[in-house]
């Protein structure tokens, strides 16, 4: 049973930092709380909603209008929207939070930072390496601009993070502003779910596989 409360969920960063991977999780636990979720995955999008589109700055900032329209909809009656889509450029992105704030429904912006050096280590297909190395053009953080937020609601750092821990900093970001419902009694959330990160066995900052 779902709580009702609707809002749009915007991880970005670059390719293989570990977007999708963190919202097929954050899936699973909010599903596990009874809230309504839907996934739009950057790549999926990009093959239905955004077929044909290129990788120019205009068909990049039209991929991400379209999921953050498809983002309003859901959110606004009720859903939990979580986008996983780079959307490298502030201006778009800066659109979007803007276009769903309008319907008094809350955008909570994720950074999945990566440096550039793990991301080539991460990538079985060699893409970073070959971008680097110049035989892929236009390749967004190599020669092609890829633009932080400013100020994003999270920062998740997944070369130091394990998954865990970068859901549990999401979720309380999430409980925090009465987004999502709290588990657990008396304060305490169910395993994996600690409210309180300060206290995090060293191990848990080590390198994600994302």
């Amino acid at each position: 049973m779902s709580n009702g409360k609707g809002f749009t969920l915007w991880l970005t960063g670059l390719s293989g930092a570990g977007k999708t991977t963190l919202a097929m999780e954050l899936t699973r636990r909010l599903r596990a709380r009874g809230v309504s979720v839907e996934v739009l995955d950057g790549d999926q999008v990009r093959t239905n909603l955004s077929k044909g589109l290129g990788f120019s700055k205009a068909d990049r900032d039209t991929n991400v209008r379209r999921i953050g329209y498809v983002c309003r909809l859901l959110s606004r009656n009720g859903v939990a929207a979580i986008a996983a889509a780079i959307s490298p450029y502030r201006e778009a992105r800066d659109e979007v939070r803007r276009l769903v704030e309008q319907d008094d429904v809350e955008f909570v912006e994720v950074f999945v930072k990566c440096s550039i050096e793990v991301l080539a280590e991460r990538d079985a297909k060699g893409l970073y390496k070959k971008a680097l190395a110049g035989e892929i053009r236009s390749f967004t953080g190599i020669d092609d601009p890829y633009e932080p937020p400013l100020a994003p609601d999270v920062v998740i750092e997944s070369d130091r993070e394990l998954v865990e821990l970068s859901t549990r900093k999401i979720i309380n970001v999430l409980e925090q502003r009465a987004l999502v419902p709290k588990v657990g009694i008396a304060g305490q959330t169910s395993a994996g779910d600690a409210n309180d990160i300060d206290d995090l066995d060293a191990a848990e900052l080590v390198p994600a596989l994302l």
